[in-house]
């Protein structure tokens, strides 16, 4: 039940930020409210983290914080920051389909990183989605005109994806050292806001803060929900699943996008995109269910 539920999260608040992130495009360039996201993270954590008595950084070896650093910059900086590049190549359905290509990333990544041996259950689950993903993106697809601005958005996209991947393998490395979720997090999202600071000042990007309802409400629905609670959610799912499996709930994202869609923009469902839903809830239940024991033989093992 505890997986399902850390599960359940992950996918309905990172879902619903595909939303919410449109609110916060405008008037603020998007490396410096990426910095405020995850700045602001950070700073909650480490005030949790002191009442709770819990702050202790000293303890961590240069070793542990160059790899919570790695997990930050790859995770809370260098992936945020050229998916918002790639946003003005592509739309939110293309970006959608690119990202949800992590959970093959994450398969391979464990292999060659932590020779974990790949399941069957995995692969099909995995080909499952990328069928439904691709049936409910059809109609984008369809029109996709491969110019080189597409080319070079969806470029970007892997890119992005790809430094997601990779923090989650340094997230998994931290957990199997045995450091603690909640002060690598704060550790992480501090190192990830410096480093994408950095990357604003260098770009020359203004300083400056939105002070619009919408900026503010979606600001802080971000740094709470979509960055302290998902990111808490998803990380310990990575630990106790396996990135593979975890990672597979990006699938589902879209998904759950397509009906916040439908409530607030009149997204009309068609039947591609309700037979990709099927495959991908398909998918899901293979993913989530133990017992599969025909599943059970490895594909991929890197010794």
């Amino acid at each position: 039940m505890q997986i399902f539920l850390l599960y359940l999260s992950t996918v309905l608040i990172w879902g619903s930020t595909w939303f919410v992130i449109t609110f916060q495009l405008g008037n603020i360039a998007a490396d410096i409210s990426v910095g405020y996201r995850f700045g602001l993270a950070m700073l909650i954590f480490v005030a949790f983290t002191i009442m709770r008595g819990k702050l202790n950084l000293l303890k961590f070896s240069l070793r542990d914080h160059i790899f919570i650093a790695i997990q930050g910059i790859f995770l809370f900086c260098l992936n945020y920051w050229v998916f918002y590049i790639a946003s003005g190549y592509l739309t939110s359905g293309l970006v959608a389909i690119s990202f949800s290509t992590i959970f093959l990333m994450n398969i391979f990544n464990q292999a060659i990183f932590f020779k974990k041996r790949v399941e069957l259950k995995t692969i099909i689950a995995s080909l499952l989605g990328l069928i439904g993903i691709g049936l409910v993106f059809y109609p984008e697809i369809k029109t996709l005109s491969w110019k080189s601005d597409i080319l070079w958005g969806l470029t970007l996209c892997l890119i992005a994806t790809f430094f997601a991947s990779l923090g989650n393998m340094a997230s998994i490395r931290n957990s199997k050292a045995g450091l603690p979720l909640m002060q690598v997090n704060a550790l992480g999202m501090g190192y990830g806001a410096i480093a994408i600071f950095a990357i604003a000042a260098f770009n020359g990007s203004e300083f400056i803060i939105d002070t619009s309802f919408d900026y503010i409400w979606s600001l802080a629905y971000l740094v709470i929900f979509g960055s302290i609670i998902a990111f808490g959610c998803y990380l310990t799912l990575l630990a106790k699943i396996g990135a593979d499996k975890g990672a597979y709930a990006a699938v589902l994202f879209p998904i759950v996008a397509l009906i916040i869609s439908t409530i607030f923009e009149n997204y009309i469902w068609t039947i591609d995109a309700i037979t990709g839903v099927i495959f991908i809830v398909s998918g899901n239940v293979i993913i989530l269910l133990p017992k599969f024991n025909i599943f059970k033989r490895g594909l991929i093992k890197v010794k």
